[in-house]
């Protein structure tokens, strides 16, 4: 990383009013592979669609992902899949071996302001997962894909949606990621941006560009340098 990160010593919690969370590998770290199960799921549903073996969908799947931001897009685009169905199928995963993190929930707990999630996943999905951990009562919304229209972050469309329905103040929000590039738009609307450097070759496309502020291993790595 350039000198330009800023230390999270210096991280400003008390001027914050809304935290803004991704979901997937953000709330929990890419190491517990949970989203894995989910990218099975995906490949899964490529390799039905386009009937092909798993290791030419993945392929597809790699490059549907690269050329339009999420796989559901790139088929949407190219296939005019209903992406309702997509999205049912590939977030049916078992999460019943998650086991709860007290130390997250006492985290999160004692941030102050209000807490959002803004994920390219669905709300059940997104519910699933928190309830998982033991920390869905913290959050006051959650913004997903459906709501956006159907378009991920890091498209503009998807943000000016996110800030239409929240109504926060950029000015006060932080926004924290696993994926780098997502943070542009937030950082052009005056939020601060936190990534997580999960070590995914696909989530580090653009770490190295001004609109990355801080930078953490993991969310209760931030969570506990900002209490410290």
């Amino acid at each position: 990383m350039t000198q330009r990160i800023a230390p999270i010593t210096d991280f400003p919690t008390t001027s914050i009013n809304d935290w803004i969370f991704d979901l997937d590998n953000t709330i929990y770290p890419a190491r517990t592979n949970l989203f894995l199960r989910v990218a099975v799921r995906i490949t899964e549903f490529v390799a039905n669609h386009y009937l092909v073996p798993h290791d030419e969908a993945r392929v597809i799947q790699k490059d549907l992902f690269h050329r339009y931001g999420t796989t559901m897009r790139g088929m949407m685009t190219e296939e005019a899949i209903c992406p309702d169905a997509y999205l049912s199928f590939v977030h049916d995963i078992d999460l019943s071996d998650m086991p709860l993190d007290h130390e997250l929930d006492r985290m999160i707990g004692a941030l102050p302001g209000r807490k959002h999630i803004f994920t390219n996943g669905t709300v059940p999905h997104a519910e699933n997962v928190l309830d998982a951990f033991g920390v869905r009562h913290h959050f006051d919304q959650i913004f997903d894909i459906v709501a956006a229209d159907y378009i991920p972050k890091p498209e503009q469309h998807a943000f000016d949606q996110f800030m239409q329905k929240t109504n926060i103040d950029p000015t006060g929000a932080v926004m924290i990621e696993d994926m780098a590039r997502n943070l542009q738009p937030a950082a052009a609307l005056g939020m601060r941006t936190v990534w997580l450097d999960s070590d995914i070759e696909w989530a580090t496309q653009g770490a190295d560009s001004d609109y990355v502020h801080y930078r953490a291993d993991d969310l209760k790595g931030f969570l506990a340098a900002v209490a410290a």
